[in-house]
Formats: C-alpha cells, structure tokens, sequence
C-alpha cells in the first residue's frame, strides 16, 4: 500500500513539474496555443521569425524553413517547405515539428491544427508588433532574451538616425516593396524606420503599411527620393508619367540588391542593418 502511495505521489509530483513547464502563447488569432515543453523541432514559414528565432539563440532547434529564409547562413542547408502563404503541408508533417511558426495570411494554419499540430501565428508589421512577436517567441522558445534583442535593433536605428547630417532631413521619400506596385507606408515598420531617420513618407498611413497604390499616385505626390529593389526597379523609368517625377528626372533613385532588399523587406534582428542602408541612401541621394 505504502508502495503504491508512493508511485502516485511520484505521479503527481511529475505531473505538477511537467505544468510548471507549460506555456501558453496567445498569437495574432487571439488564441491561446499551449506548448507543454519548449519545442526542440521547430518548422518556421516566414523568414522573420526564422531570423528571430536565431536572434534568440534557437536556430538549432529548425528542423525545416520557407523557400526564403536565406539568413543566417546556416538555415539554407535545412529543408524547405515552400512559400510562406501556401506552403507544403505534407512537407511540414514529414519534419514531425513540436510546433510551427508562419504568418497570418497564411492558408495552410487550419489544415496543420486539423493534423494535431501546433501551430503559432505571429507576423509583425511595425516595430511595436517586432518587439511582441521577439517577447512571444521567446514564451515559445523558453529561452533567449527578447528585452536584448530589441534594445539592440533599437540602438543600432537610432545610430543610423544620429548618422545623418540635418540637410537630407524631411526628404520627401518614396519606398516601393514591389513593382505592382506595393508601397510601404507611413504605418509599416519600413515606414517608422524611415521616420525615425527623419523622411518624410508620401504615403500616408491611412492607406495601410503596404498598400497597393495606383502608379499615378506616386507620379502626384512627387517624391524627391525613390527606394527599390533592383527585382522591381527594371523600366521604371518608362512607367506612364514617371518621366515627370523629380527623384526620376534627377536620377535620385536607391537600387537595393537582392540580398540588401531581404533585409530591408524583413521585420526582425536585421532592421538596425536596414536603416543604415536607408541613411546610406538619403546620405548619398538626399
């Protein structure tokens, strides 16, 4: 009898250490995804929170990535499962992940629970969202110091901010993410990174962070200084009315390389990295 007390006792105990080890993460659903240990197989589908995943010390806990999580280095010999919206479901479960991290638009989230996964959706569009998703990763990870992560991203804007002499301040500016085109505006995290170095953004807040203009908007609001991608800035010369645009006609125009243009596209570790190239720009064109 004493024997059996005791095993029930040990039970309980285990029981009780086991919930203490128990998180609940509320994610960009509102809902509350419990994980009953830190996950050791991590499958992220975003390239951000597979960048803030490694920034909290994780990145050898993925076991599986997006086709476009490139950094660090070492995540490109992980497995891919495909695009971050519409990824390979299959893919995913074949990795047997403790838990998976993707955005909100993403369309497979309902499809993985159904499949007993657990599943946490987190996508960042502002700084304030970057530093909450860093906090709820770091639930998530039972580890790394979020706090730190952030001071430092947010150090390293303010040095690129500090960096820039008063002249090239209120540069009207326009930053298009992709050549449909898609712009970042006033209330993305492109846009208060651009705002904190000072420029002024000719796309209001009130249309979105990453609203899809029509070209003549921008041709109207005449921007003194254009930020792009080289991926999107192929004949953009020759866009219907461009030729009138002051930053066109002056040739005020930042070409970012691919690799330049992960990092400045991407809320997370690297966006103290973005706005030094953005002061680079306005430096060199403002």
């Amino acid at each position: 009898m004493k024997r059996i007390a005791r095993l029930w006792c040990a039970g309980w105990l285990c029981a009780l250490a086991l919930a203490a080890q128990a998180t609940v993460v509320v994610d960009e659903r509102g809902v509350g995804v419990e994980l009953p240990k830190p996950p050791q197989r991590i499958v992220t589908v975003l390239p951000s929170l597979t960048e803030s995943v490694c920034a909290l010390g994780a990145c050898d806990r993925l076991v599986g990535v997006d086709r476009y999580s490139n950094w660090p280095a070492s995540v490109r010999a992980l497995p891919q499962v495909g695009g971050g919206i519409d990824p390979n479901v299959e893919a995913i479960v074949a990795l047997k992940p403790d838990v998976v991290l993707l955005a909100k638009s993403s369309r497979v989230t309902d499809r993985l629970e159904a499949l007993g996964l657990k599943v946490v959706v987190l996508e960042p569009k502002n700084h304030a969202d970057v530093r909450r998703v860093l906090d709820a990763l770091a639930r998530v990870l039972g580890t790394g110091d979020a706090t730190a992560v952030w001071r430092a991203i947010d150090a390293s804007v303010s040095a690129a901010a500090q960096s820039l002499p008063e002249r090239v301040k209120r540069t009207r500016v326009y930053f298009e993410v992709n050549s449909a085109p898609y712009a970042a505006g006033e209330a993305s995290f492109i846009g208060e990174t651009l705002a904190r170095l000072g420029a002024r953004n000719i796309v209001p807040a009130a249309l979105g962070p990453f609203p899809k203009l029509n070209p003549e908007f921008v041709v109207r609001a005449d921007p003194d200084l254009i930020m792009v991608g080289e991926r999107s800035a192929q004949g953009l010369e020759q866009r219907p009315g461009w030729g009138r645009i002051k930053a066109v006609r002056e040739g005020r125009i930042c070409r970012f390389t691919a690799e330049q243009s992960d990092v400045l596209v991407r809320p997370g570790p690297r966006m103290g990295e973005a706005a030094r190239l953005m002061a680079e720009c306005l430096q060199e064109h403002g």
